[in-house]
């Protein structure tokens, strides 16, 4: 059961882990920006394909604007000329050209609108990410300064103001149990001293009564003169 347990705790911690990793600020604002960089290479690759169907557009309008010209001309040689049916013919195909040149204009406006509308989808996409780096520039920084206080107060509160109490406690009744030794030194060394002391002043009785005997004979001495 221990085993388990324990392979229970290790597998617990690693996916914490990877949600910690998942959820971390700096990650997310790092993967918004990689998804936003996509995004505005398809919107600029949507934005080419739609430039080159408006320059086809445009290209199909001259190639019908020529053929309406063209018709027109041949028009205008065949009642020159007198051939009915020849001018019938360059008309009839003049006008299906201009029907057809004015459903391609139409369309190139359209393309057109749509166009503008993607230039400006992908502009407010380039300005909301010029903006989001801005703004993850400065969400970088607040995030390391919040980690930073975070690892501080986690450093702090790791601390156990119990034994720090204990150890100074335990210090202090040191430094007592010192001056405590220091002072009972003091107080045995007097005493030797005082002996000392008075050892070094004592006389022997021999010196005592060589010195009264010595007094008494000056003494007499006095008395007899």
């Amino acid at each position: 059961m221990g085993i388990f347990k324990r392979l229970k705790t290790i597998t617990m911690a690693e996916i914490n882990g990877l949600l910690d990793g998942i959820e971390d600020p700096i990650a997310m604002l790092n993967e918004y920006s990689r998804e936003m960089e996509q995004e505005i290479v398809k919107g600029q690759n949507a934005l080419a394909r739609q430039i080159f169907v408006e320059k086809k557009q445009e290209a199909l309008i001259s190639e019908v604007k020529s053929l309406v010209d063209k018709r027109t001309r041949q028009t205008k040689l065949a009642i020159e000329q007198g051939d009915e049916q020849m001018a019938r013919l360059a008309v009839q195909e003049k006008l299906n050209k201009e029907s057809q040149l004015q459903l391609y204009v139409d369309q190139l406006a359209s393309i057109k609108g749509q166009t503008q509308i993607l230039v400006e989808k992908l502009d407010q996409l380039k300005e909301t990410y010029n903006q989001m780096q801005q703004k993850k520039i400065l969400l970088a920084s607040r995030a390391n300064v919040a980690q930073s206080m975070k690892q501080i107060q986690k450093v702090t509160i790791s601390f156990n103001t119990d034994d720090m109490a204990r150890g100074v406690t335990r210090a202090e009744e040191r430094i007592l149990m010192m001056e405590a030794e220091v002072q009972a030194g003091n107080q045995f060394s007097t005493p030797f001293a005082q002996f000392d002391a008075a050892y070094s002043s004592y006389v022997s009785d021999e010196e005592l009564n060589k010195e009264l005997e010595k007094l008494k004979s000056e003494k007499e001495k006095v008395a007899a003169l």
